[in-house]
């Protein structure tokens, strides 16, 4: 949310340019420079004056944005006649199951699904007005709501329904996490899931995007505004009657082509773009240079440290505990990641409710108590003030992709954390083909790297399935995984718990923290604005054009 403290947490962006510019400086620079100290402890001085999501992925992420500062000592405003105008990509699809990242971000504005998110990633119901399950938990009934018809006015059925889930089942964007989903039938005024695995958050996964494709024109949605092109360009118009009912703050909405990233870049700095999304920490960080306003919201991309289970000093749960235990998450969150981070020692985001701050605590940050860990593990000085264990030494293999600059200065710092405690470790930088490479052929013994997780936390592919790449065996943990994956309600916060205290004694993975997505806008131009993961656009109807 734009510049608003929150219980426990530092305010996103930045108050003023100087701050900015060492938020910057950090975030673009390796840490081999010597003024790399000076300027974090800068930082942190004037936070303290101030206000108070794929795998390691499969593929290399893309170039994308990084903001400008969220203020500056005297903002421009774009003029109030300037249109409200939007990015989008001529090369992409404007189906929402299209991999384009720009469309993709239109899609709420056209599209709805049975469900949405919201901030704390609960499911609200849109198309859905209920639904209920079979006791086994294995069939579950949507029924869609009545009166809701597409832009042309054809109304929703459920054939339609039906057709569209299973289109996402076979799509690349939401194959993953369909994947429990064994068979879709349309009923009257309803659909039915069939699953070959109880899901208690099914409803959390069916925020898919329904959608009409049309032989010659745009794809159509029953949400408040549809494409129209006019005197050759695309914008979205208002949908006359739409079914919500809910005021809009803009009749039209001008698309504004930028298929790249300098593209949209240049859109926004020169005002024909009023707002952009971004990703301050991404790899290959661009920046932007207008006056602009940042509008910060959780995500399910979780930082974590991760350990090879199977050989070497890791094997050992002292190790992984003490490293856990090296991992400053405050401040990682405020100053390497810019404040655009919420951080987490549970593999959950603190604001679902399933996050438990006593258990989180028994991995809070606390070298002292990390020596403690690795003195009872039998780890103890050398004559070098080095720590082995017999003829053991304590050293480590510490993997990062260097194409990240804020990941490459957390390595730094956690490896400076362990060697002050006599652990010696080697920070590996490689690029993202190699990190990957190692990872899979286990060539580590620690490494940083992100995953973005599904809306319901599951952690499934990161402990058992693919990206296992520590190789944790351990059937305690899969049953509790499979456990807590059947359950909803009151009940899934109950058996989150005991997992995520399983977790915490046996340390796979240590969690660091979430990063946050923000929204750039034009100085003065928008306010109201409420982003969720997904949804630029959630609570829409609150926005106020200039």
């Amino acid at each position: 949310m734009k510049r608003r403290n929150r219980p426990g947490r530092r305010a996103a962006g930045s108050t003023t340019s100087l701050k900015f510019f060492l938020v910057l400086f950090l975030s673009r620079k390796r840490t081999r420079s010597p003024v790399l100290p000076i300027l974090a402890a800068l930082l942190l001085l004037l936070a303290a004056c101030g206000p108070a999501a794929a795998p390691p992925d499969s593929s290399p992420p893309p170039e994308s944005e990084s903001p400008a500062p969220s203020e500056t000592a005297s903002p421009s405003p774009v003029p109030a006649a300037e249109p409200l105008a939007l990015a989008w990509d001529p090369d992409g699809t404007l189906e929402p199951l299209g991999a384009n990242a720009v469309n993709q971000a239109l899609a709420p504005l056209v599209f709805e699904g049975l469900f949405t998110l919201d901030e704390a990633f609960q499911p609200q119901n849109v198309l859905c007005s209920s639904y209920s399950k079979t006791e086994n938990s294995l069939s579950w009934t949507f029924v869609l709501r009545s009166g809701v018809a597409f832009s042309d006015g054809t109304p929703l059925t459920g054939d339609i329904a039906a057709r569209c889930l299973n289109a996402a089942r076979t799509s690349d964007l939401y194959r993953a996490r369909l994947a429990p989903i064994a068979a879709v039938r349309a009923g009257e005024g309803s659909v039915t899931v069939e699953l070959s695995a109880p899901c208690g958050s099914l409803p959390t996964l069916l925020d898919i995007p329904f959608f009409l494709t049309r032989e010659e024109g745009w794809p159509l949605g029953t949400g408040p505004y549809r494409f129209e092109e006019a005197a050759g360009e695309l914008r979205l118009a208002a949908v006359p009657g739409w079914w919500q009912g809910k005021d809009l703050p803009a009749p039209q909405i001008l698309l504004r082509q930028a298929p790249s990233a300098d593209d949209r870049i240049a859109a926004f700095d020169t005002g024909r773009v009023t707002l952009t999304d971004t990703d301050f920490n991404a790899t290959n960080a661009l920046g932007y240079s207008a006056s602009c306003e940042t509008w910060d919201y959780p995500t399910t991309a979780m930082l974590y440290l991760g350990f090879n289970l199977k050989k070497g000093p890791c094997s050992d749960l002292s190790v992984r505990q003490a490293a856990a235990r090296c991992l400053d998450r405050e401040d990682i969150a405020a100053v390497l990641l810019a404040g655009h981070a919420d951080p987490a020692a549970l593999p959950v985001h603190p604001d679902t409710g399933l996050y438990n701050g006593t258990l989180a605590r028994t991995l809070a940050y606390d070298t002292r108590k990390a020596a403690e860990l690795l003195a009872e593990g039998g780890w103890a000085p050398d004559g070098e003030g080095r720590l082995a264990r017999g003829r053991e030494k304590l050293e480590l293999k510490l993997l990062v992709s260097s194409e990240n600059d804020s990941r490459t200065a957390l390595a730094d710092k956690l490896a400076a954390e362990l060697d002050a405690l006599g652990a010696a470790v080697t920070v590996t930088r490689m690029t993202w083909e190699n990190f990957l490479k190692a990872l899979e052929q286990g060539d580590f013994d620690l490494y940083l790297a992100q995953v973005k997780l599904t809306a319901d936390f599951d952690l499934t592919a990161l402990l058992t399935g693919e990206l296992n790449y520590g190789k944790l065996d351990n059937g305690e943990i899969v049953t509790l995984l499979s456990d807590l994956r059947a359950v909803e309600g009151s009940a899934r916060k109950r058996q989150s718990y005991t997992l995520y205290a399983r977790l915490t004694e046996d340390v796979p993975i240590a969690p660091i923290c979430f990063t946050r997505g923000t929204v750039l806008t034009q100085w003065g131009r928008l306010s109201g604005l409420s982003p969720v993961q997904g949804n630029l656009f959630y609570g829409l109807e609150n926005w106020t054009v200039t």
